[in-house]
């Protein structure tokens, strides 16, 4: 284990570590009332639809209703102090992903710890985004996007779902790898983002897979690229980013359940049990694969391991495009 490992692994004992307990009998007894799991983004958008996916064959195995309680607004923020700030006791969780290792960096003050104010639970997926382009843009593929680029220097507009966000640093990247002029335009959130795609406002975006897959299948959207190291199997003709010629250029996002800090261990390893088996399901997994999301699962350790690298990763992106919110 090399020592940004051993470093992320330390955090996650911290992260998991029961610091506040429910009663014996409660923990024995969970879940006895429904389960919020808090989305902090607007309904459409690729958390909120891998939490509802998840959400009703989890309420099936515990046996109460799971709510999904969409709290959007200040880049995830605002649902995130939310679960930071609630009842360590299984009954609201987070539906957690890469921008909460993006915003650990990107945010000057916060209200809540990234790193020490949250439970983690389970991984759920590991998420592609897709370089998608509006058909009416004369380019079939990156090479021919570059070419285009190039000739028209600052005419492409790109949608995001705001500054610091994924697509956002992910179209910064591209852009200091490819030498492409390009404008940001960002939006409240992805849906209001890819609305404004498909209304021919702007001309591209990089689109978490959930979002895009559909819109490419209906040829509504051209897919160029695919960010991951390996083609996603909704999107299988649609080359990796790494294939299409940006030598390096890998972005891998993700999903998973946390909770606030100090959730009894009994109610942490019943929670991680519990989506490890629905993952495992060839239901579940035909879903997960049908949305262009691959199925990953974790112990809670290994979970707070990965979120503990993921935001030593994204504070090197975030520094080097001069992204910053104060």
């Amino acid at each position: 284990m090399n020592a940004r490992y051993a470093k992320a692994a330390v955090a996650a004992a911290i992260l998991s570590a029961g610091l506040v307990s429910a009663h014996a009998g409660d923990e024995a007894n969970y879940p006895n009332q429904p389960i919020r799991i808090v989305v902090p983004f607007t309904p459409g958008g690729t958390s909120d639809i891998l939490a509802r996916g998840i959400g009703q064959p989890l309420s099936e195995m515990l046996g109460q209703p799971v709510v999904i309680d969409n709290r959007a607004g200040g880049g995830a923020n605002i649902g995130a102090a939310h679960v930071a700030k609630s009842a360590p006791d299984g009954y609201t969780l987070l539906m957690i992903s890469t921008v909460h290792a993006i915003n650990a960096s990107l945010y000057g003050k916060l209200t809540y710890d990234p790193a020490h104010d949250f439970t983690p639970i389970a991984l759920i997926a590991e998420t592609s985004q897709v370089l998608v382009v509006d058909p009416a843009v004369p380019v079939t593929s990156v090479a021919d996007l570059i070419a285009y680029a190039a000739a028209r220097p600052g005419a492409l507009d790109y949608a995001t779902p705001g500054s610091g966000s994924q697509p956002h640093l992910s179209a910064v990247m591209f852009s200091h790898m490819t030498g492409v002029s390009m404008t940001h335009v960002p939006y409240r959130g992805a849906v209001e983002a890819m609305t404004a795609l498909l209304g021919g406002h702007v001309q591209l975006t990089f689109a978490t897979a959930p979002s895009a897959v559909p819109l490419v299948h209906s040829a509504q959207l051209r897919a160029l690229a695919v960010t991951t190291p390996a083609r996603i199997a909704a999107l299988p003709e649609v080359p990796t980013m790494i294939e299409a010629g940006v030598r390096d250029y890998v972005v891998a996002g993700w999903n998973g359940l946390a909770g606030p800090a100090g959730m009894p261990a009994p109610i942490i390893d019943k929670l991680n049990a519990a989506v490890g088996r629905i993952v495992a399901t060839p239901a579940m997994r035909e879903f997960l694969l049908g949305q262009g999301t691959e199925p990953r699962t974790t112990t809670p350790q290994e979970f707070g391991a990965y979120i503990g690298v993921e935001i030593d990763k994204w504070a090197k992106v975030v520094k080097e495009s001069g992204a910053r919110i104060d």
